[in-house]
């Protein structure tokens, strides 16, 4: 008798044709499923993360199911759930008596090493979902001093041909970011992201992580995300029909009360594989070619696909599993806790931490310029920073989370994903959003009492660090502007700054 093989199937890989479902016997192969509190709790993950995660793989294993496949599925709440995905692997060989282990590699570096250590005869196959291929990647890195996205995603659009015209660039330009910087007006159309009513199996799954997680950040209801692929289909049509044609413009724009704009809040439904990168792309690709939305709106949601989505996983895959805990600044403050909630006078703070809590959601400057600035102006040990951000947001996954945060926002690994720190004073908080519209603190204001923490703590950061990015080229104009500065304005600024991480530290409302 042919035993049968146990086909693993992570939460994040709930795609039709995952490797390892291509490379399974439908009649013979047993695919195994399972919920499991390490998952669930290695991080606190927002409710509402769990929730998606969970009634997706529930919808997902029913199609499997339907399509003729027999499924070992185990739900968190289980009498006999082992409470580990390794150790569900291993009740599930003894109890079909199999063997071997087939399985599409998993994202996080974590759960691969783990694979490779189970006791069976293991074969880990290449997650094909990407447009890049982990070797592929690895050859373009191989020699090269620095990488840069830049130079990675124009390759990529010579090799899958997206807004291409020949071999050329269409529009003659490989770049329209600087289209894409202007600042929200009052009056822009808002149109909200296309909200799904949870069915039976969603609402079963909320009511469980109401019992189980409901001390963890951030409200379960109103759940509005997609849970299957129909749903994730549904949402990128919405973008494409009422958000696409305005996303490049605004897409770094901030404003109170709307944390969405005409973002395509698809990266959920992408990082699980209900949803694939070409299939957006090519869609992008088509509104495009059609005259139905301009170069600068389609260049830039594709070069965040195509370029940025694919260049991290390869940072990811390229430095191993020590990557998140890398410190190149030695930051070392603990996380402050208006990051869980806590009262702060600071308005834009208040208002993206608010929305995380809501949402799960965060578009991705409220991200790098709010929370990730305030966080590396302050000094903040960037791997608590890592945990936050994989804790609260829908779409975080560790493989793509990490080099954003470690890399881009904190600027950890010392320059492997980004070619400078991304710090900025409150004038850029200014320029691009409403948030200090009532703020307490003055963003124009240098000093005194109402002095915004970002101004301190920009010219703070710099003097602290300044052995270290004077030299870079695209720093020094700050150094130049600090150094015209009169000195007792300066030790005034710096001693601010000390005071204000004092009260920080010390868990005073700030």
């Amino acid at each position: 008798m042919v035993r049968p093989r146990l086909v693993l199937v992570l939460g994040d890989q709930l795609s039709e044709g995952l490797s390892a479902l291509r490379a399974a016997d439908r009649g013979r192969d047993i695919v195994v499923m399972a919920e499991v509190m390490e998952e669930a709790s290695y991080v606190p993950h927002h409710p509402k993360k769990i929730v998606l995660v969970l009634a997706a793989m529930r919808k997902f294993a029913e199609l499997l199911r339907v399509q003729g496949w027999q499924v070992a599925y185990t739900r968190l709440e289980d009498a006999d759930n082992s409470g580990s995905i390794i150790g569900e692997v291993l009740r599930r060989a003894s109890g079909f008596k199999a063997a071997e282990l087939l399985a599409t590699r998993p994202g996080e570096w974590r759960l691969t090493q783990a694979l490779e250590s189970v006791p069976l005869a293991v074969t880990l196959l290449p997650d094909d979902r990407f447009l890049c291929a982990a070797e592929d990647f690895a050859g373009w890195a191989k020699g090269r001093k620095v990488l840069r996205m830049e130079h990675f995603y124009r390759l990529m659009r010579r090799q899958t041909g997206y807004l291409m015209e020949g071999d050329q660039p269409a529009g003659g330009r490989w770049n329209f970011d600087h289209e894409n910087r202007k600042p929200a007006k009052a009056d822009l159309l808002r149109i909200p992201p296309l909200h799904h009513a949870p069915d039976t199996i969603t609402r079963a799954v909320i009511e469980m992580v109401h019992r189980r997680f409901g001390q963890n950040f951030g409200a379960i209801t109103p759940f509005w995300f997609a849970t299957d692929r129909a749903g994730a289909l549904e949402s990128l049509a919405h973008f494409i029909t009422h958000h696409l044609r305005d996303f490049g413009t605004c897409q770094d724009a901030m404003l109170a009360g709307d944390g969405f704009l005409h973002h395509a809040l698809i990266a959920p439904y992408l990082n699980l594989g209900l949803l694939s990168a070409a299939e957006v792309c090519d869609r992008v690709e088509v509104e495009w070619r059609a005259g139905r939305v301009p170069i600068n709106a389609a260049e830039g949601f594709i070069r965040q696909v195509l370029g940025w989505r694919e260049f991290v996983r390869g940072i990811y895959d390229l430095h191993g599993p020590g990557y998140t805990r890398q410190n190149a600044l030695g930051h070392e403050r603990a996380l402050p806790a208006l990051y869980w909630g806590a009262p702060t006078r600071m308005a834009c703070l208040r208002e993206v931490v608010s929305q995380t809590h809501d949402h799960a959601y965060a578009h991705h400057i409220q991200r790098l310029m709010v929370t990730g600035n305030f966080a590396l102006l302050a000094g903040v040990d960037p791997e608590r920073v890592h945990e936050w951000y994989l804790a609260v947001y829908a779409d975080a996954v560790e493989w793509v989370e990490a080099p954003n945060t470690i890399g881009m926002s904190q600027f950890a690994d010392g320059g492997v994903v980004g070619s400078k720190p991304y710090v900025s004073s409150g004038a850029y908080i200014a320029r691009m959003s409403d948030y200090c519209r009532g703020c307490a603190y003055d963003a124009r204001a240098r000093t005194g009492a109402t002095a915004c923490p970002f101004n301190l703590l920009y010219w703070h950061f710099l003097k602290r660090h300044r052995a270290r990015f004077e030299g870079n080229p695209r720093m020094a104009v700050m150094y130049r502007n600090w150094d015209r500065m009169a000195r007792g304005h300066r030790e005034q600024v710096l001693g601010a700054a000390e005071d204000f991480l004092l009260r920080l530290d010390a868990g005073e409302m700030v």
